[in-house]
């Protein structure tokens, strides 16, 4: 689509949506409806689509993508008639006789602009709540994935009119010329530098934005957790889709004393999980494409793997890799991993790094594995953190009922379920006033001792 294309198609989205179509609730859950078939009738094009690009099977493309699109397809759907009605709230009695709430309305025309990492669910994911808060959508998935962003275009042009909903697929020339449009609002996933490119373009017009980024990720392990278990989870957190994932553990932050034990127990499950030659396994990832492998090649420290460190250039494929021995100086500590690599730091004294992790970045997801509820209460209350686990990874996202989102460099607003309806609408405040009665304490001329003391009476 060139910018000429895409401009048509922005203002021919404002005349549908100012023609009021949307603002039915019965037309949103139809809409929501007719997007659940084709997901359903494209599930397999879905799923070949994640294998060529990520190399994800089929059992991992529905558990992560398609699943938890149809779930958030059957949460709105089962929600959305409430969430729409007026809230209702407290009315101080100045202002008496009168009723006060706030109305949910949509943003209008969004855009939202997806990564490469879950190419189908962060591109249909807010998506959904854009269809369900009633507002009309231009839809820009990742260039990195062309088979995934194929067939999203393709299902979005079979199941909407595109004055409706839109896809856009290409690269850096298509999102400069969506970033010119005059969208009501933007929603982007990706990483921090283009995030800052769109927040930038983004308030040259105060258009509102919501940012999900990325950043280094800490999983703490302390002397008292279950080692069997946190392995066991952090190793299928870590090496989900090749570690290309944006709230993995980044790295692990492991009390010394246990240390040894669990870097075994760690060494364990990977074989267990991904049997001796993951390489040769044939429902392990890839990753996405060549740049991203080398990077990550040059981020291995072969003098301190522990366990993988191999690779297939031919099929960018990198094994489970542990490193440990690491510190701060390292290189794979200089950036976020974004892929199948787990350094392992070690720590002495809990409090101090609880202090050390209050002076680094916000980051988009924090971990502790503990049997202390007084070090977990001390994490979960002092630090900042977009959301996180205790005694597990990753599980905290796949959730309708909590909103999902950064905070600081790690993004900004969050969606899912409720949340996701709110990001995607304005909520107005208004107050319905009756007028069989006038309170006259508020007009001019302010002169009587009653009307002042009824004043103060009223506002204290």
């Amino acid at each position: 689509m060139t910018a000429q294309e895409m401009k048509k198609t922005f203002e021919k989205q404002r005349e549908f949506y100012r023609g009021g179509a949307t603002i039915s609730v019965d037309f949103r859950i139809e809409q929501l409806k007719k997007l659940r078939r084709a997901i359903q009738n494209f599930e397999a094009e879905i799923c070949d689509a994640l294998l060529n690009d990520l190399g994800k099977s089929a059992y991992e493309a529905y558990m992560c993508e398609v699943g938890l699109a149809l779930s958030e397809i059957s949460h709105m759907i089962r929600n959305v008639k409430k969430w729409s009605a007026p809230r209702r709230v407290w009315t101080p009695l100045a202002q008496f006789p009168s009723r006060s709430y706030r109305q949910a309305v949509p943003r209008g025309n969004v855009l939202i602009m997806s990564p490469w990492n879950y190419p189908f669910l962060l591109t249909l994911g807010p998506l959904i709540d854009a269809i369900a808060a009633g507002n009309v959508a231009m839809v820009k998935p990742s260039a990195y994935s062309p088979a995934t962003s194929a067939v999203v275009a393709k299902l979005i042009a079979a199941t909407f009119a595109p004055e409706y909903v839109a896809a856009v697929t290409g690269g850096r020339a298509e999102n400069a010329a969506l970033l010119d449009l005059e969208f009501d609002f933007v929603f982007f996933t990706g990483g921090q530098t283009v995030g800052r490119e769109v927040l930038r373009r983004a308030a040259e017009r105060l258009t509102p934005v919501v940012l999900e980024l990325g950043g280094k990720s800490p999983c703490i392990v302390d002397s008292t957790a279950n080692l069997k278990v946190a392995a066991k989870r952090i190793v299928f957190g870590k090496y989900l889709n090749c570690g290309q994932t944006c709230v993995a553990p980044d790295y692990i932050l492991c009390e010394r004393s246990i240390k040894d034990a669990f870097v075994a127990e760690v060494v364990k499950e990977v074989r267990r999980q991904y049997g001796d030659n993951p390489l040769k396994n044939k429902d392990y990832g890839k990753i996405v494409n060549a740049k991203h492998f080398d990077r990550l090649c040059a981020l291995i420290d072969r003098d301190k793997v522990v366990l993988g460190g191999d690779w297939d250039a031919m099929s960018q494929r990198i094994a489970p890799t542990v490193m440990d021995g690491v510190t701060e100086t390292d290189a794979v500590m200089g950036e976020e991993i974004f892929g199948p690599i787990m350094p392992i730091l070690t720590f002495d004294d809990f409090d101090s790094v609880v202090d050390e992790l209050k002076k680094k970045a916000k980051p988009l997801a924090l971990y502790l594995f503990s049997s202390d509820r007084k070090r977990v209460k001390r994490v979960t209350t002092e630090l900042v953190y977009g959301g996180g686990c205790v005694n597990d990874v990753v599980i905290h996202l796949a959730t309708t009922e909590m909103g999902f989102g950064g905070v600081g460099e790690s993004g900004m607003g969050a969606y899912h379920g409720k949340t996701g309806f709110d990001a995607f609408s304005h909520l107005k405040s208004v107050v319905d006033k009756a007028t069989w009665l006038d309170l006259p304490m508020r007009y001019r001329p302010y002169k009587s001792k009653l009307y002042a003391s009824l004043l103060r009476m009223f506002l204290r």
